[in-house]
């Protein structure tokens, strides 16, 4: 898809959920590592009143799902698309954690490509400060 499609795209999207009457939504951003910190930062935004999406799952810890290192390199890829779609869903993105790893700092950078306010629970890490 090119750019300016998908520039008109996300313009149409951000229409629909004003129309519909959308609260904000946030998407959670950050290492795994802070999987506790997220479901924290979760339950603080959705008191809120912001619809959250976040990461779903946590290939660092072990689980029957990822155990066999082949499907879970897969898995990741799949993860991090998956990941990548629900910060284009996003209105705006909430980085967890004192820790920026490549992924992170990926998604920080694909967030603002598409326009999304990025807070951060520890500014400190801010890659683009």
């Amino acid at each position: 898809m090119s750019s300016p499609q998908l520039i008109t795209l996300v313009e149409k999207l951000a229409e629909a959920k004003k129309q519909l009457g959308f609260p904000r939504i946030v998407a959670i951003c950050g290492s795994t590592r802070f999987m506790d910190e997220m479901a924290e930062a979760d339950v603080r935004e959705t008191k809120a009143g912001r619809i959250v999406v976040k990461p779903g799952c946590d290939l660092k810890s072990p689980h029957e799902l990822w155990s066999d290192p082949v499907e879970a390199e897969a898995l990741k890829v799949r993860l991090d698309e998956l990941h990548r779609s629900k910060i284009l869903l996003a209105d705006e993105v909430l980085v967890v954690g004192d820790y920026i790893g490549d992924s992170t700092r990926a998604e920080i950078a694909y967030a603002r490509s598409l326009g999304r306010p990025v807070r951060f629970t520890h500014p400190e890490v801010d890659p683009g400060a």
